[in-house]
């Protein structure tokens, strides 16, 4: 048997930061980062908005390893945000914020990117998750990067975190990804049958000087330009880091699984973008709660029945990694609802309450504040 890939992780998350007392979001002082800096080192970093963080784990061989070092992330930035007055949210969009308010980090980057993606960029007030998962040989990353996106729709359906903007409920359980969805090279990535070939297609578009690198490529599934890893971008944060390492177990597992087919000469199906695209906007509207198609069945499928054959389908992979309480843990997020449903129920139960929207919205707030330091 073919020696198996590393399958480390690496979970990478954007926080956005809000003032404790109001509630709105607020700037990072740069006070602040510099104290984050010396705590964390390279591990945390400003993001393209005053307002946002980001940190990233190091290279962890398992969850458990995974789970040490963000949860010391996470308290690290709750403890020194706190120092300034202000709270971090593992969400994905901030529910009564509005983007024309806010400024983008005077970087060299960032500020390519305002005069590149001109009004584009400035409605980017939004934050995700992204997972590195380790698969060293560079053939074998593509061959895997083809079959793991039929997957994407299912983590972002645990996932969502986003139902509101700028004070109102969108009707969509992730409502980041039609702000993230106008950017170019975004999206579900193209179908590649080598290493080769996936280099050369970047390279065109890198020697028209249109992009100077594939960091600038961002795939709801992409080779990391950076790292012998693909990485998952699909995700909203999740509120709960419990819920985030149920996520980041899954890819792993996932990862692993169809690894494991193809040591046994079978693989996943790859099926056109046109339909795993319906899945990826049924997630997207519905989270969990209206199903996903099962192509193979011909029919949607509730997530709950997915859910069951997904954890079957990867038990194995589960007990290899050592992340099986992981694994398990997304019937936690189906019976308490992602970061979308929580945040819908709190709302709607505040309003019947007080018939205050804006209270209710503070009150949103307030839970995600909590939520992001229930599971440190």
């Amino acid at each position: 048997m073919p020696a198996a890939p590393s399958f480390t992780l690496g979970i990478e998350e954007e926080y956005l930061l809000v003032d404790r007392d109001s509630h709105d979001l607020a700037e990072a002082p740069q006070e602040m980062m510099d104290a984050c800096a010396e705590a964390m080192g390279g591990q945390v970093s400003p993001e393209f908005l005053r307002c946002q963080v980001e940190i990233g784990t190091g290279v962890c061989k398992d969850i458990a390893e995974a789970r040490a070092d963000l949860r010391r992330l996470r308290t690290s930035v709750a403890e020194i945000a706190g120092r300034y007055g202000l709270a971090p949210l593992a969400v994905s969009c901030h529910p009564t914020a509005d983007w024309k308010d806010q400024h983008h980090t005077d970087k060299e980057r960032y500020n390519t990117l305002d005069r590149d993606l001109a009004g584009v960029a400035r409605r980017l007030l939004i934050s995700g998750m992204h997972v590195h998962i380790g698969v060293e040989d560079d053939d074998l990353r593509i061959d895997l990067l083809s079959q793991f996106t039929y997957f994407l729709p299912h983590l972002l359906a645990l996932s969502c975190s986003s139902p509101f903007w700028q004070g109102q409920d969108t009707g969509l359980s992730c409502y980041r990804l039609t702000i993230f969805d106008n950017v170019p090279r975004t999206g579900l990535p193209p179908v590649f049958h080598s290493w080769a070939e996936y280099q050369r297609s970047v390279q065109a578009i890198i020697a028209t000087g249109a992009i100077e690198d594939a960091t600038k490529i961002w795939w709801d599934l992409r080779p990391s330009a950076r790292f012998p890893t693909l990485e998952a971008r699909i995700c909203d944060n999740s509120p709960r880091m419990e819920h985030a390492l149920t996520i980041a177990a899954l890819s792993q597992c996932l990862m692993r699984m169809l690894w494991r087919l193809r040591v046994k000469n079978q693989r996943w199906r790859i099926y056109d973008d046109f339909l795993v695209g319906e899945n990826r906007w049924r997630a997207q509207r519905y989270g969990m709660a209206e199903g996903l198609i099962d192509f193979g069945r011909g029919e949607v499928v509730p997530f709950a029945e997915l859910l069951d054959e997904w954890i079957e389908v990867i038990y194995e992979d589960a007990e290899a990694l050592g992340c099986v309480a992981e694994v398990e843990n997304a019937r936690d997020i189906l019976a308490k609802g992602n970061g979308a449903d929580r945040q819908r129920t709190l709302r709607a139960a505040e309003l019947e309450i007080h018939n205050d929207p804006d209270r209710a919205m503070r009150a949103v707030v307030g839970m995600l504040i909590d939520e992001f330091q229930a599971d440190l």
